[in-house]
């Protein structure tokens, strides 16, 4: 098996210059150094679980994060019950995926505006959240009624924080709202050995 690969190796290095093979081995070596300590100091592997400080890894979720933990949802809900597809793990992740690397673009240019809100398929995928949480309060308690967030935007009814206004997030929820919010900031990425050698 060795022996085959290192054969396809010298098949596919005969056909480089021999004078770009080192300088094309460096560039790899450096794209993937910088791969991985890009996922090291984004702290990527923390978004693979459901843990709310998650968020504050992005200091601009400082606010939200500090809305919902006052809120009554603290208790019952994290961010990814409300803010992500629950019906199937795979649609799930590629959500959190696909949503994670539109905001990781959007911080990292600084195009953030002042008040965040969610996109459609993000509306979308909340109200099929709160419908899912509240189901037998809309269906046998209030007979509200459910509604889908594609009917909302027809006319057909009224999205739920329409109502709901306060909830999680309060109506005052933009970047200038808590200054001074206390939130749980994610610890320093720099390794200990670091830190003390930078001291010396």
């Amino acid at each position: 098996m060795f022996v085959a690969r290192n054969d396809a190796m010298k098949k596919i290095l005969q056909y480089i210059p021999s004078q770009f093979i080192i300088p094309l081995f460096i560039l790899g070596g450096l794209i993937a150094g910088l791969g991985v300590y890009t996922i090291y100091m984004s702290r990527a592997h923390s978004y693979l679980s459901d843990e709310p400080a998650t968020c504050v890894n992005c200091h601009i979720m400082t606010p939200y994060y500090q809305s919902w933990n006052h809120s009554s949802h603290a208790q019952w809900a994290t961010c990814n019950d409300c803010h992500v597809p629950q019906d199937h793990v795979a649609k799930k992740y590629a959500f959190k995926a696909m949503d994670g690397l539109y905001h990781a673009a959007v911080f990292t240019v600084r195009e953030e505006p002042q008040v965040i809100r969610p996109r459609d398929a993000s509306y979308t995928v909340i109200m099929n959240n709160c419908i899912r949480c509240h189901t037998q309060l809309n269906t046998d308690f209030v007979k509200t009624g459910m509604i889908t967030y594609a009917e909302v935007k027809e006319g057909q009814g009224k999205a739920c924080w329409d109502c709901h206004t306060t909830v999680p997030h309060t109506k005052v929820s933009n970047l200038g709202s808590s200054p001074n919010a206390i939130v749980p900031l994610p610890a320093s990425p720099v390794p200990d050995w670091l830190k003390n050698m930078m001291k010396k």
